[in-house]
């Protein structure tokens, strides 16, 4: 935790903080937050050791460039500069009424979504064609919604009635529609910079218009979205799905560790790698 003149510590997430100005009595009474991304990574719904250096500016950029991509978008973001001792891994924003939707919009059969489809033949009760293979890209993106999970639970996939039934069908309708333009606007974006957006999260607010929501959280960074190379996948094999995020931290958490108890620390080797996966993301979408 970073101590810091003139705002308090609000909440502690998984890999990000949020602070509320000191007159503030509370993050729903402020009238912005300031929103710090840390270098902490998280994997299976744990925090792990050590940090990642410089994750935390990189997704900051990462999220400030798309956030700009989609300027014509309502969006959190103020024209405010955060404190110089996190400026660059901190945004201040608007304090919002968060609806409690992870709008996850899935372009291509992976992940749970393949796992689901090999049992059932679904993805999240939504029914495919046969004969599908990991990795492919479905007939059209799909709005597969969850719950926003508490700091060690795990997101649940809900129906959109149940979106219906949590928000209200008018903010129902906004949030699939709307997440459907942004990831199918950023897979083009994407796609021209070698890279396949095949799966992504959002998160929105409600703002003091009636019926209006506003992008917040994090946008299109490789914390929140799966990307791969657009080469690679093309060219099928074995690593056509390495995704740039912490999948390589993944993969070694689950060949060492069974779930239980502390993880492990991260070796020197795991720590660099995903450093470098990240720069490589950024440098590819920002040039």
């Amino acid at each position: 935790m970073t101590t810091l003149a003139d705002w308090s510590l609000s909440y502690q997430g998984k890999v990000r903080d949020l602070y509320i100005p000191d007159s503030a009595s509370s993050a729903a009474s402020a009238d912005r937050l300031l929103i710090v991304a840390s270098d902490r990574v998280s994997a299976f719904d744990v925090v792990l050791a050590p940090d990642i250096p410089g994750k935390g500016a990189a997704l900051t950029r990462i999220s400030a460039w798309w956030m700009d991509v989609f300027s014509d978008i309502p969006q959190h973001l103020l024209d405010e500069s955060p404190p110089e001792e996190v400026a660059d891994r901190a945004v201040i924003a608007q304090s919002l009424s968060m609806l409690p939707v992870e709008c996850v919009v899935r372009g291509y059969l992976v992940g749970s979504g393949w796992k689901d489809y090999r049992e059932h033949g679904t993805v999240c009760g939504i029914a495919l064609p046969e004969g599908l293979s990991e990795g492919d890209r479905l007939p059209e993106p799909l709005f597969t919604p969850a719950t926003k999970a508490a700091l060690g639970d795990h997101d649940e996939n809900i129906s959109y009635d149940e979106v219906v039934d949590l928000v209200g069908a008018d903010n129902a309708r906004a949030l699939r529609d709307t997440s459907l333009t942004i990831y199918t606007r950023a897979h083009q974006v994407a796609w021209e910079r070698g890279l396949v957006l095949a799966d992504t999260k959002f998160e929105f607010g409600r703002g003091e218009k009636p019926g209006e929501i506003i992008l917040a959280d994090e946008l299109l960074t490789p914390d929140s979205s799966r990307y791969w190379d657009v080469e690679r996948y093309q060219a099928g094999g074995d690593d056509r799905l390495e995704s740039f995020d912490k999948q390589v931290i993944r993969r070694w958490l689950a060949s060492t560790w069974d779930k239980t108890g502390t993880p492990p620390s991260l070796p020197a080797d795991i720590v660099s790698t995903t450093q470098e996966r990240y720069l490589e993301l950024e440098q590819r979408l920002r040039g």
